[in-house]
């Protein structure tokens, strides 16, 4: 089925201490765009992922150990094959979790600029001299790996998810084990592949395919050999191994749940608007933790910005994402269909007029119409919930501060966009927006370049840029007596 340059990229086995290893038990992969079976990959027990752990613990201060510029040759040799196999990496990725072709090529490269920057930053852990108390000491402060950390990451973005973890992580001197999502494991034993291949340590780097989700977890919580836990999921399970890890006080970062909202005010750029809203919206069919969940109009443009929305979301071609023609690909299971159809229909229900779409796509299986809704009100579902599919529900207000109201009236805080010609108001919403990034007059904001993070219930921490390695180093304070 995959028509790959390098077949020895897909891979069914687990990566554990440097080695692929086939577990007794396997689970199946399929196409969510077809239901077709890709692979069969190793389901590891817990029993196999502490051996996982036992080895990046052992490897863990072997690596520490090297320079930083020793980790950031290796890491960048693993971001120059990532490149080099971008297509291949591309069409497994499209064919685990159905994004268009294009996109899984861009988040391939998306990924890979994680470990660039990281590499980067592996030569620049810098610490601080600090001017002494008394005249006879010495005041240092250096940063040190935390250890080995356990990461567990969904399916939306297979490759960038881990990337954007596992790079900070080795460039400080930390081991990480993965757990990648059993709907989207491969892109993530690709990742370890190349890793391989580019002649990252055994240990530094395992990846633990398995379909026993909670008792996986529970054991990077509950294993003291993990020092840190990274997640990026729901706010629900977020908070369940937060909890877990509360009796050893381990350190966490959380990138949990999102309900950006995205308004557009009277004097925006309506065209600019409706183009960063089609990104935000509908970029991986609507499945992404920054996607514009709740629209918000000033009743000035409202039916301007509605007709232009609708008209060019009109064009989407809703398909398999390896037809080229593709701009929309299926939701990834049943439960993500039923989710939206049910958002769509409370909406409709409760008053909502469909615009465009609002039905599941004639292809049947897992595709849905990519949908416009107005007359939306806040007893909605989707004004509560996270749909994480292709429906834009648009609302309409009249003044800032009932926007703001709105925009911040959630346990949310990921990631909010707004569009205006004022510099003034500009100012005064990007402060007063509760949202860990703010996009003003653009609707992508994701870079390796800066950081990426929630406050209120979306999170914990920042992933990318320099501050992405702060959560995976601990700060040592030196006091040098004697001095004379």
């Amino acid at each position: 089925m995959l028509d790959l340059k390098c077949p020895d990229l897909l891979r069914s086995g687990a990566y554990l201490n440097g080695s692929w290893v086939e577990a007794s038990q396997a689970f199946d992969v399929y196409n969510p765009a077809t239901g077709q079976k890709i692979a069969s990959v190793s389901d590891l027990c817990v029993e196999d992922v502490r051996i996982a752990i036992n080895a990046a613990h052992r490897a863990q201060p072997m690596w520490a150990a090297k320079t930083g510029k020793e980790r950031a040759i290796l890491l960048r040799r693993w971001h120059d094959l990532m490149v080099e196999h971008a297509d291949d990496l591309a069409q497994i990725l499209t064919a685990e979790m159905g994004k268009p072709l294009t996109e899984a090529w861009g988040e391939i490269l998306y990924g890979a600029s994680f470990i660039e920057w990281f590499a980067e930053e592996a030569k620049r852990i810098y610490g601080d001299v600090i001017p002494g108390h008394q005249a006879d000491k010495r005041i240092v402060v250096i940063r040190q790996p935390v250890g080995v950390v356990g990461s567990i990451t969904p399916w939306n973005f297979p490759n960038a998810m881990i990337a954007r973890k596992v790079a900070p992580a080795l460039a400080v001197g930390c081991t990480f084990v993965a757990r990648p999502s059993e709907l989207t494991p491969l892109s993530a034993l690709a990742m370890a592949e190349l890793a391989h291949r580019a002649g990252i340590p055994a240990g530094v780097f395992n990846v633990v395919p398995s379909t026993a989700a909670a008792e996986v977890g529970r054991e990077f919580c509950e294993n003291e050999k993990i020092a840190k836990i990274t997640f990026t999921g729901s706010t629900r399970v977020g908070k369940i191994l937060m909890q877990q890890c509360a009796f050893q006080i381990k350190k966490v970062s959380l990138e949990l749940g999102g309900n950006a909202p995205f308004i557009v005010f009277d004097d925006a750029d309506v065209d600019a608007a409706v183009e960063g809203a089609l990104i935000a919206k509908f970029r991986n069919a609507g499945q992404t933790c920054v996607c514009a969940n709740r629209i918000y109009a000033q009743a000035g443009i409202h039916d301007e910005f509605v007709r232009k929305l609708s008209d060019r979301v009109g064009e989407f071609t809703v398909g398999d994402g390896f037809q080229d023609v593709t701009s929309i690909g299926p939701l990834i299971n049943k439960a993500a269909f039923r989710k939206v159809e049910a958002h769509v229909s409370d909406a409709v229900a409760k008053g909502a007029t469909v615009e465009a779409g609002g039905k599941p796509h004639p292809l049947g299986g897992q595709f849905f119409e990519p949908t416009v809704i107005t007359g939306m009100t806040v007893d909605m579902l989707a004004s509560r919930e996270e749909t994480f599919g292709p429906v834009a529900p648009v609302f309409k207000f009249k003044s800032d501060d009932e926007a703001v109201s709105l925009a911040n009236d959630s346990e949310f805080g990921l990631a909010a966009y707004f569009y205006t010609r004022d510099l003034n108001r500009a100012w005064r919403m990007a402060e007063r927006l509760q949202a860990g990034m703010v996009g003003i007059n653009t609707g992508l904001i994701s870079t390796e370049v800066a950081p990426f993070g929630g406050i209120k219930q979306s999170g914990l921490g920042r992933e990318g840029s320099k501050y992405g390695t702060d959560d995976y180093t601990e700060l040592k304070y030196l006091c040098f007596g004697g001095i004379s």
